[in-house]
């Protein structure tokens, strides 16, 4: 290691360890929270990703695009539930959609009056989506979703991708989760056609289904080129498997998702997130002929069961959500609103002259701290991962709340005022630890 680079790594380490501090010591209720947790949860902790150190903060309030923590702390959201926070928090017609669940009832033990209205809107938003069942997550959905095209298909084998992540039971990051559900997976780098091709080739006779993300989303936002796509609907056509996009995420990222923007369009699709409301959702749906099995008036169906599948506080605050707040003008201005923040961003970087980049697409994306192109999750790997959390720690600080990876996802509440401190923000972390990015 050169004598340069040793000094930019010290000064690395000790400006992350004055950070931590910083945190530590503004944030003892959370801290306090967190020792508490800690004694019946594993870590403190039941949901992974929210995880972060020196402890995670606590929040106690959110409304709009603001949260507070429990030591008064305010922060702009602009992770936003990880896609699912697209309105914000509490919105008034969220609100209204629930008291409407609440006055009709919950757990009504029966089909309802709202499940096929909600249906609908998302058969007639999604190209691929001509039926559609509905489940409690896009974990769920994406397991179904598998579990149709091994059952169609008669085979065993999924082509999925390095880094895809397609719920907490089927993971891809570094080849693989130990929680995985068993399925026999080969395994492609991102936007890598001559490796699809050759997988999918060797694997043909027992290849069940292709699947991805469109865009990574936990990967680092990273969008799938056209011609990638394009490639993986002539393999899946050439072998016969069956074409999965997981849009549980990238859904949002036009009217019709990334499958309308890019014109490629999958056999099945999977959703989440944003489409109940933000309430627990997942659906999965395509082609009449795949969905069909599941028909419970055929003597042949698979049974697919789940209580809440249907409950009417998601299908209410769906239909609120697709028909009222995100139609698909809203679409639109939210995600141009991301490109453009997205652009300023990369403005500021490239004007500085430093080895850092803002990848992603519409309303989301994710900062890297590396000037090489990135194609796929094994090079989003290999990027600074400290300065990430330097990062993350530093903007917290002056009140703006993005991922611990680095990830940022607009809800429609964050509005020009939001963007323009961020932005600044960003420019002030710049030019502070612009020595520790530099030779």
């Amino acid at each position: 290691m050169s004598t340069a680079n040793a000094i930019r790594n010290a000064d690395l380490e000790g400006a992350l360890a004055e950070a931590r501090e910083t945190y530590t010591r503004r944030r003892p209720e959370s801290l306090a929270r967190h020792v508490e947790a800690a004694a019946v949860m594993p870590g403190g902790n039941t949901r992974s990703v929210l995880y972060h150190g020196p402890f995670p903060f606590a929040v106690v309030h959110g409304e709009g695009c603001r949260i507070r923590d429990a030591d008064g702390l305010e922060y702009v959201n602009l992770i936003g539930e990880y896609t699912a926070g697209l309105f914000g928090h509490s919105h008034p017609a969220i609100r209204a959609a629930i008291s409407r669940a609440l006055d009709t009832g919950l757990n009504l033990t029966a089909h309802n009056l709202l499940e096929a209205k909600l249906a609908r809107l998302v058969c007639e938003r999604f190209p691929s989506v001509e039926s559609v069942r509905f489940t409690n997550s896009g974990t769920e959905a994406n397991l179904l979703a598998v579990a149709t095209a091994k059952i169609a298909t008669g085979r065993g084998t999924i082509l999925a991708m390095q880094g895809g992540y397609h719920g907490g039971l089927m993971t891809f990051a570094g080849g693989g989760n130990p929680v995985n559900v068993p399925h026999k997976a080969v395994l492609c780098e991102f936007n890598d056609i001559a490796g699809a091709e050759r997988l999918a080739r060797e694997n043909a006779a027992d290849l069940a289904a292709i699947l991805l993300e469109p865009m990574l989303g936990g990967g680092g936002c990273i969008p799938a080129t056209d011609a990638f796509l394009a490639a993986l609907r002539r393999l899946a056509d050439e072998t016969g498997a069956v074409l999965i996009f997981d849009e549980v995420m990238t859904s949002r990222l036009s009217p019709g998702g990334l499958q309308q923007a890019t014109g490629v369009i999958p056999d099945l699709t999977t959703l989440g997130k944003y489409i109940g409301g933000g309430m627990s959702f997942g659906a999965f749906g395509g082609k009449q002929a795949l969905m069909a099995i599941f028909d419970p008036r055929r003597p042949d169906a698979i049974p697919h069961a789940g209580t809440f599948n249907n409950n009417t506080l998601t299908m209410s605050c769906g239909i609120t959500a697709l028909s009222e707040l995100y139609p698909p003008e809203k679409a639109v201005e939210l995600n141009a609103r991301g490109d453009a923040l997205r652009e300023r961003l990369n403005a500021a970087i490239r004007s500085r002259g430093l080895p850092a980049q803002v990848t992603g697409r519409g309303s989301m994306m994710a900062f890297h701290f590396t000037d090489q192109p990135l194609r796929n999750a094994t090079e989003v790997g290999a990027a600074n991962q400290k300065l990430k959390e330097l990062l993350f720690l530093d903007l917290l600080e002056r009140g703006y709340y993005i991922a611990r990876r680095g990830m940022i996802a607009l809800s429609l509440m964050v509005g020009d005022a939001e963007c323009d401190g961020f932005v600044g923000a960003v420019e002030e972390w710049l030019d502070l630890r612009a020595p520790m990015m530099t030779a």
